[in-house]
């Protein structure tokens, strides 16, 4: 082959990828470089989305979601459910709401929060144990292993590893006309749906408001609902991100929505009584569940000497690490506001690959972990036992994989007891 023959091939090469890289390129409005005071989704009105971007008006909005919470609990105790991400790891707490509803004691929650691939199980684990059956399809396995379909050549000059159409077409199956006319319903009551994403535009989180979306209805409701859930569970890098159309006094430009656990691991709300003056007096009593999809201790290894072993390593490092910090966190402001906290977690003797191990047989062993666990009532411990529990030896942990749950097999009412205990 001649110089001329090669130079020829090289040309068209060069040519096939500049022409893959304008095709995978997602075009966008640019967003401002400035946020917008007021922008809302295109056809929205601000309510459905809150940034505690520090303006007067954020206080509002927190004691808003306060009021409306203790408004729901008609006296009782506030009940809040926080579900983090985990990837794969999302079937441990799919799990653990199944086998939790077979017990008997599982609570009606006045807010459930999801963050991440705890988004996608938030509007179900929502809606209450009848829609157990819903979860158990949706989360032990079967749906979930064909979701990472590479990119190849493409990812090189597009927006992800994986393709992003197999998770919408999830989310799309699942997010139906008569899951929004139920989550509406539930809303209209004063509970709270929240889900976290991350403007990765003004690296912020933004949490949305479910139940006000899906009151929208009709194609723009599914659509926003759809988008937020997918946003949500889109890890930057490894499934595109979701752009959201905004608009503020006719000037419309595109956010850049990703993973919320790139900013918030899991999330307690209404969280934003941090910036109420007198808020954490309506949450005194509540009793907030955190299930986290994911260890919070990781197994002693070997790391071999490989980009893609040490990358795998390095990350699932940085999850459990804010995990821990998110659940320390957690427990400070139950201290100050006067709740009790139970967290629940993957076991840290537990062999998991990593966030991105969506196998059937992973995920069905994952499932079925969390609802043994739940029915054997060891599902639940106070934050400080689980903080001490991450502190155990590699050694201890692994004489007792996998089989382990989070917790001693304890009632709701002892562990609740020993959760106020952490307060003194």
């Amino acid at each position: 082959m001649d110089s001329s023959s090669t130079l020829g091939i090289g040309v068209i090469g060069l040519v096939c990828l500049i022409t893959l890289s304008a095709c995978a390129t997602t075009a966008r409005r640019e967003a401002p470089l400035l946020a917008y005071r007021d922008a809302a989704p295109k056809g929205f009105s601000r309510d459905v989305m809150y940034v505690d971007d520090g303006r007067d008006d954020s206080n509002g909005d927190a004691m808003r979601f306060l009021l409306k919470v203790r408004e729901a609990a008609a006296g009782g105790p506030v009940n809040v459910l926080a579900l983090s991400g985990g990837g794969g790891g999302v079937a441990f707490g799919a799990g653990a709401l199944v086998g939790w509803s077979r017990t008997g004691t599982r609570p009606d929650f006045q807010v459930v929060t999801g963050v991440s691939a705890g988004a996608l199980l938030a509007p179900l684990a929502f809606l209450g144990p009848r829609w157990d059956a819903t979860i158990t399809d949706a989360f032990s396995g079967g749906r979930t292993q064909h979701l990472l379909q590479p990119r190849w050549i493409r990812a090189l000059f597009g927006a992800s590893v994986y393709r992003g159409e197999p998770l919408v077409k999830l989310v799309d199956y699942y997010v139906t006309d008569d899951l929004l006319r139920a989550v509406a319903a539930e809303s209209a009551k004063g509970r709270l749906l929240l889900v976290a994403t991350t403007d990765l535009d003004q690296e912020r989180t933004v949490i949305w408001d479910m139940g006000r979306i899906a009151a929208e209805g009709g194609v723009r409701g599914r659509r926003l609902f759809r988008d937020v859930l997918v946003a949500s569970a889109s890890i930057p890098g490894v499934f595109p991100p979701v752009l959201i159309r905004m608009e503020e006094s006719g000037i419309q430009f595109d956010e850049m929505h990703v993973d919320g656990s790139t900013t918030a691991p899991f999330f307690i709300a209404p969280e934003m009584t941090a910036v109420v003056p007198g808020g954490f007096g309506e949450l005194h009593g509540a009793n907030v569940y955190v299930i986290v999809n994911g260890r919070l201790g990781a197994n002693a290894v070997t790391t071999p000497v490989r980009t893609v072993s040490i990358v795998k390593r390095g990350v699932d490092a940085a999850l459990e690490s804010s995990s821990r910090a998110a659940v320390e966190a957690a427990l400070s402001l139950s201290n100050r506001s006067g709740m009790i906290l139970r967290v629940s977690h993957v076991p840290n003797g537990y062999p998991i690959r990593g966030p991105l191990d969506m196998r059937q047989v992973t995920m069905s062993a994952l499932f079925e972990l969390g609802v043994r666990c739940a029915t054997q009532e060891s599902l639940w411990g106070s934050a400080a036992q689980v903080l001490a529990g991450v502190g155990q030896s590699n050694r201890t942990m692994l004489s007792h994989m996998p089989t382990d749950c989070p917790a001693p097999a304890v009632s709701l009412a002892t562990t609740g007891e020993t959760a106020a205990a952490d307060r003194t």
